[in-house]
């Protein structure tokens, strides 16, 4: 998967710079840890295909859907990239561009619900001190 990944790097720093106006306000909330200390990435390769937010502790991705995922091919192909993520243990939730204009607090409950608390997340991702 690595070899995969490196291949969607210069894709994923492209989008970085070419991000939508939608994933630039859902990043300005999910940045820094704002979402109850839980990091994001965004435009975070995965395999071949590049995750527009991912939560890599949580194993948390995050989709942001424009118009150009309607069509049947686009739907069709959508299909299997979440396929590819869930065998690889990622869970992924997918929320339409309209959805972050109208109701962005909307969309960062559903992320937060969909996220470990921040107490067992704390707990599991520091190491454990030696004896």
């Amino acid at each position: 998967m690595r070899e995969d990944e490196n291949r969607s790097r210069p894709l994923a720093k492209r989008l970085r710079s070419e991000m939508t106006k939608a994933e630039v306000i859902l990043w300005s909330r999910l940045r820094r840890g704002s979402m109850f200390g839980h990091q994001f990435r965004r435009q975070h390769p995965i395999g071949p295909y590049v995750a527009d937010f991912a939560c890599v502790a949580a194993q948390l991705v995050v989709e942001v859907d424009g118009a150009t995922h309607s069509s049947p091919a686009e739907l069709a192909h959508d299909r299997r990239r979440d396929a590819f993520l869930r065998r690889s243990g990622w869970r992924v939730i997918r929320v339409q561009n309209e959805d972050v204009y109208r109701s962005l607090d909307g969309v960062l409950v559903t992320i937060a619900e969909r996220l470990p608390p921040p107490s067992s997340f704390a707990l599991r991702a520091r190491p454990t001190p030696p004896p």
